[in-house]
């Protein structure tokens, strides 16, 4: 179901060529379709990086399993809910299974690309800001996923079912940890965009419809904890590298605005006989 990482590069490259089409001919730089050649061109590069960094690793997998359990004993002696607890409240309701295990699948990119087609449509002002903002927060987490964690579903002992190889659908195949794919769950991708999308949503829009971006970001921490997909510090460790990012833009551009303030009144100053 996913875009295999080298057709997403050719389209990448094709948008890029289109761009460059356009702007030799002249076309005005706030042009509708040169933004969305330029746009889906560093998107789509973006996407390629990522579907081609989950098969990277810098350490060997065997430890993947001890580090994730020392995550389990930092989150109990940090007194953090128990995900196999509400794990097994869930299972009380079957139908909650299976619509954690779909929102786990089909709610990841497909609500991220969405959420980029209404903020460049509606909100064209502040794309480049989140596209950022989800460009700092996605490269941080790719490099801290580098380093294999194994998630929960891989500890039984703990509690611990694979909810989707149990109730579906399932995500994974059976190699388990086997795959390197399987064990980058340290930080959560899933909520760092997540809460991308509820913080964007709700800061840019003034619309009633602007809450289902915060319903999305719980939905999809709910998905991937009581699925044994992720450990909650995955989430947490997700949501500082977001609330980082977000600071660091937020101050950058007041000291920018502050100090273009200060040469605008210095040139006035000078101007005055």
């Amino acid at each position: 179901m996913w875009l295999p990482w080298d057709l997403a590069l050719g389209v990448s490259g094709g948008c890029a060529v289109a761009w460059y089409v356009l702007h030799r001919r002249g076309v005005p730089g706030d042009d509708v379709w040169l933004a969305l050649c330029r746009e889906a061109a560093l998107l789509f590069a973006f996407y390629a990086v990522w579907r081609r960094a989950g098969d990277v690793t810098v350490m060997s997998t065997d430890d993947a399993f001890a580090r994730a359990r020392w995550i389990w004993h930092a989150e109990r002696w940090l007194h953090l809910p128990n995900e196999a607890t509400l794990q097994h409240w869930t299972l009380h309701a079957t139908w909650l299974v299976h619509f954690a295990n779909a929102y786990y699948i089909v709610c990841h990119v497909a609500p991220l690309g969405a959420f980029l087609v209404w903020l460049f449509v509606r909100h064209r002002d502040t794309f480049g800001r989140w596209r950022n903002q989800l460009a700092f927060v996605s490269l941080l987490c790719m490099a801290i996923q580098v380093i294999p964690v194994a998630p929960p579903r891989f500890f039984p002992e703990y509690g611990f079912i694979d909810t989707g190889a149990v109730y579906g659908p399932r995500v994974y195949d059976s190699s388990g940890a086997a795959a390197v794919g399987q064990l980058a769950a340290m930080p959560s991708m899933h909520v760092a965009w997540a809460m991308l999308i509820g913080i964007a949503t709700v800061s840019v829009s003034r619309s009633r419809w602007r809450w289902l971006g915060a319903a999305h970001a719980f939905l999809t921490v709910f998905a991937v904890t009581v699925t044994g997909y992720h450990w909650l510090a995955d989430g947490l460790v997700a949501a500082a590298i977001l609330l980082a990012g977000l600071w660091f833009a937020t101050t950058w551009q007041r000291r920018r605005g502050s100090t273009e303030s200060s040469m605008n009144s210095v040139d006035a100053q000078e101007c005055v006989p």
